[in-house]
């Protein structure tokens, strides 16, 4: 089992930027994708951006392409995620999520392991 914890979330103002971090235990080694999503109220969780955790390549949303950065972390935090020139639509609870090595695809069901979430709002 993998642990997940995310930190990070908050106010900010439109244009402005926010940095989450999620935190890991356990079995970190059987995992080879770690992902963001988000759920607006109202909305389904979507996709944001993930990261194969050995090569370093990076998949992103079209949507937030250009202004969000997922990179590795380093010791407890697996992953980050940058969020630069946030818009009000932006705002959502984003969740952390890890998809053990076997499972194939980008899509919620291939990641088996979540953080609990941390809310970000954005005002206009």
């Amino acid at each position: 089992q993998v642990q997940l914890v995310e930190s990070g979330g908050g106010l900010v103002q439109a244009g402005g930027s926010l940095r989450l971090s999620c935190a890991a235990s356990g079995r970190t080694f059987s995992i080879d994708y770690m992902g963001w999503f988000r759920q607006a109220p109202g909305k389904e969780r979507e996709f944001v951006a993930a990261i194969n955790w050995r090569s370093g390549t990076t998949y992103y949303a079209g949507s937030v392409k250009g202004r969000f950065t997922i990179s590795r972390g380093n010791a407890d935090i697996l992953v980050n995620l940058q969020m630069n020139s946030l818009k009000p639509e932006d705002t959502a609870v984003y969740y952390c999520a890890g998809r053990p090595i076997g499972n194939v695809g980008g899509y919620l069901a291939a990641y088996d392991y979540w953080g609990q979430g941390t809310q970000v709002t954005v005002s206009s």
